[in-house]
């Protein structure tokens, strides 16, 4: 007879009480199995964009829990989270450069410095799609 020990256990976050209480569609699942990650996800969007709104969204998130959690300022674990991002994305690495400063004999006009986005004033939030609702047992 196989004792508790021999069944592996599963340990599932809770169902967000936004979607306890209003009802929702699961879109996504990540699980870290023998140190492999598995993802169950539903296509959940006409547009495949809209993943990186989720994408983009999560990663705030993540970056706040970070925040909360650990020593690290949420721009600073945000900053952590979109560099390793990029990496794995295969992004190549920019070298910092000094600012070029232009002359005043040259005149022109300096563009102003684009903002990180850990730094950037957060914008107003985008209205998402609705996700594609999951097919009825009835539907044929």
């Amino acid at each position: 007879m196989p004792s508790a020990s021999d069944n592996p256990t599963y340990d599932a976050l809770a169902i967000p009480a936004e979607a306890s209480a209003n009802g929702g569609v699961e879109i996504l699942r990540a699980a870290l199995v023998d140190d492999e990650l598995c993802v169950t996800a539903r296509h959940a969007f006409k547009d495949p964009a809209d993943w990186g709104e989720v994408l983009a969204d999560i990663t705030r998130r993540l970056a706040l829990l970070y925040s909360m959690e650990t020593d690290l300022s949420e721009a600073e674990a945000l900053t952590e989270i979109e560099e390793a991002y990029a990496a794995e994305m295969g992004a190549q690495a920019v070298p910092e450069q000094a600012p070029a400063v232009a002359s005043s004999a040259e005149g022109a006009p300096r563009a102003p410095k684009r903002k990180a986005a850990s730094e950037a004033k957060p914008s107003a939030k985008p209205r998402r799609k609705r996700p594609v609702p999951p097919p009825s047992d009835s539907e044929g």
